[in-house]
């Protein structure tokens, strides 16, 4: 499996997004982060999805796709039946953020199912949307903490770690001794 090619994968894609920000920018009066904020609310599950795809975990690619249906339910659910105003009184959709709660569904899913040091970079990523929503006024500090412990807490429903092969054989010696070993994952 290609599991090592996945931060040169986020690192082009999140390279990209910012080429695109700064192109897009001078065509809409809106602030760079939240323009940028916006960009990151697709680009960050796209590329997770894609990862899963390219480095051949269809296993994984579903879990996600389970997983951020679910996260998408319970927060646009929560923000039609609870009806709180943003702090920019556009409308009443503000609790929880639905940017925030994506994103780190997506860091969590990479988190969880490929380890820590591969999700650095999408929780960067994450924080930083989290930033732009409250930076642009369409949520306060509850709005993002909501938003982001639906996106975590629903890869412990729906995500599992990922197990390149269900056995090891291993072998360990010297002149005088030696130690075979043989793992096998359910």
């Amino acid at each position: 499996m290609r599991l090592h090619n996945l931060k040169l994968v986020w690192l082009l894609l999140t390279c990209f997004s910012v080429i695109f920000m700064e192109a897009q920018e001078s065509h809409s009066k809106q602030k760079t982060t939240q323009k940028l904020g916006d960009v990151l609310l697709i680009v960050v599950p796209v590329t997770t999805l894609g990862t899963s795809f390219y480095i051949k975990d269809t296993k994984g690619a579903w879990q996600f796709t389970k997983g951020l249906i679910f996260t998408e339910l319970v927060t646009y659910g929560l923000k039609l039946s609870i009806n709180k105003s943003r702090p920019d009184l556009s409308n009443t959709n503000s609790f929880p953020s639905g940017h925030t709660a994506t994103t780190f569904h997506s860091a969590g899913y990479i988190h969880r199912r490929y380890g820590f040091t591969y999700s650095i970079p999408a929780y960067l990523l994450a924080g930083f949307t989290a930033a732009s929503r409250v930076d642009s006024n369409k949520h306060d500090i509850l709005d993002i903490l909501a938003g982001a412990a639906i996106g975590l807490g629903s890869n412990l429903i729906f995500t599992t770690e990922y197990q390149k092969k269900h056995f090891d054989l291993t072998f360990s010696g010297d002149k005088k001794s030696f130690l075979i070993g043989f793992t096998y994952k359910f």
